[in-house]
């Protein structure tokens, strides 16, 4: 490596950039044209340094535009998961031993990179999953967060951890990196997850077999290329796109496999989870799974809250990204004297939102692919049974995967639309008794991931505080919009192991302690 790269300063999070200002917004349209010059392009796997191209590819489409394609990947066979592990073993020998300060060198010099290239990143998430440029930039001023952040955690818990001193010994503490892990993102935030879970492995000294999502691979491969240029020695990270129905429990179960980092659906988390458990031939360790797996958001509003405010962040955390974020609202659980009130507010702003192409900035576009946009459909029937729907509630007439944001109400907390991840815009209305009923109902999920509450009752508020049983709880306002060092993210129950990325614990998560003692 050539030069250390040392971010001294205190973290801050990256600044969003104003798409009010003139300049940005040519700047936004320019990278919109460069990343579409780029479409079609081919990316191999990257095993040790090594390209690899595969009989079998997929193509990453545009989901507002099913004509475009965004990127071809290869494909990846057990023999290329197998291929990756055992490289990353053999990698983890040499990278162990780098030290602390070279390995947040690469993040910091990333993390650079990105942020000269901000536009252009943000751009490809815009074409890749359909995101409008706030929600794009957000995605990527996350990943930069991530790169900061974690470089400086890792600093940090290299120093010395003071012990309590006993005579005659001379005690030191110090942690270890686990060996390989396999980080598997998802297609929501494909830069900033994707980035934040890889990192975190290598800063801490592990080696990682990076799988992306079949309905994100190219800003990973993107991503991967930055690794690259900075000089990451080749095998710390390993590219390995595909089907993760064919690689991916060969990969959890691979005795060569220390942890898994995942981030998606209740049932492949806890698939992942099974499989890490059983012990292989072999294997000489227990798998640690890191695993963030949604949630059944809520917000609560009070009888005693600001309904403006309240109407604002329901909307906002429920359409924001289409509603596909594991933060996003699902359920508005609202106090039965301002019930009709709010539903009222909710639907007026709704119907305000634009909604189209993202490279057009329209705060609503497509939902991800094929498989959502009917997954989402058959919630919305189900939906019409058990509820009322006030608006929405169709596919629209475009190429690409469009649905109109859907409010149903008189929906009942124990129905389906009430206790199942639907992941898109589709917005519940159920009705409390009181605040004391509307926490109940809100915790009355098998997810625990966030929720907010509207009051301004100070009794109230510290009684939510108290009983309202998530991991990232936000009161007054929307419950989306977590900032690295901020707000650390993760959830409780089936919504993970409350991991907390982007919090001062999350890289224990890929170390292990070990004490020293030397008799003097």
């Amino acid at each position: 490596m050539s030069s250390i790269v040392i971010h001294n300063s205190e973290f801050a999070n990256e600044p969003f950039v104003d798409f009010s200002n003139p300049e940005n917004i040519e700047k936004m349209k320019a990278a919109l044209e460069q990343v579409k010059s780029e479409f079609n392009k081919e990316y191999p796997l990257i095993i040790g340094g090594e390209k690899i191209y595969t009989d079998k590819k997929d193509k990453s489409l545009n989901p507002s535009n099913l004509d475009e394609v965004v990127g071809v990947v290869q494909l990846a066979e057990k023999e290329h998961a197998d291929k990756a592990i055992k490289t990353a073993y053999e990698t983890f020998n040499s990278w162990k031993k780098v030290s602390v300060e070279e390995r947040a060198s690469y993040l910091f010099k990333v993390a650079d990179l990105i942020r000269e290239r901000k536009f252009y990143f943000s751009a490809l998430l815009v074409y890749e999953v359909g995101k409008n440029w706030a929600e794009a930039d957000g995605d990527t001023a996350e990943a930069i967060d991530f790169l900061e952040f974690y470089g400086r955690e890792a600093l940090r818990y290299s120093q010395d951890h003071p012990l309590t001193k006993t005579a005659g010994e001379n005690n030191k503490f110090v942690y270890l990196p686990l060996g390989v892990g396999i980080v598997i993102p998802p297609w929501n935030f494909p830069l900033a997850i994707m980035a934040g879970t890889a990192v975190a492995g290598v800063v801490t000294g592990n080696t990682v077999v990076l799988k992306p999502s079949q309905d994100a691979p190219v800003v990973a491969a993107k991503f991967f290329e930055l690794l690259q240029e900075v000089g990451l020695p080749n095998g710390v990270v390993n590219f390995l796109t595909g089907d993760g129905a064919v690689i991916g429990d060969y990969l959890t179960t691979h005795p060569l496999t220390r942890f898994v980092s995942f981030t998606g659906s209740m049932e492949v988390g806890l698939r992942i989870n099974e499989k890490a458990s059983q012990t292989q031939q072999g294997q000489k360790w227990i798998k640690r799974v890191i695993a963030e797996m949604g949630g059944k958001d809520a917000i609560v509003v009070d009888n005693e809250a600001n309904l403006e405010d309240a109407a604002s962040g329901i909307v906002a955390a429920t359409f924001g990204f289409q509603g596909q974020k594991c933060s996003a609202c699902s359920r508005a659980i609202v106090v039965d004297s301002v019930y009709d009130e709010v539903l009222a507010k909710v639907k007026e702003k709704t119907e305000k939102l634009s909604i189209g192409e993202p490279f057009e900035n329209k705060q609503v576009g497509p939902v991800s692919s094929l498989r959502s946009i009917n997954k989402i459909m058959e919630y919305i029937e189900i939906g019409k049974e058990e509820g009322k729907l006030v608006l929405g509630g169709k596919k629209m007439d475009k190429n690409g995967y469009f649905v109109e944001p859907t409010i149903f109400s008189d929906i009942k907390p124990d129905s389906r639309l009430a206790q199942e991840e639907i992941f898109g815009p589709v917005l519940s209305f159920i009705r409390a008794k009181d605040f004391d009923d509307a926490i109940n109902i809100a915790n009355n999920t098998k997810f625990g991931l966030t929720g907010a509450f509207y009051t301004q009752n100070e009794e109230k508020i510290q009684k939510g505080k108290e009983e309202f049983f998530v991991g990232n709880l936000y009161v007054n306002r929307k419950c989306t919009g977590a900032l690295v060092g901020v707000h650390p993210f993760g959830g409780f129950n089936m919504s993970g192991t409350d991991s907390k990325a982007g919090g001062k614990d999350y890289l224990l998560l890929f170390m292990q302690g070990k004490s020293i003692s030397q008799k003097i």
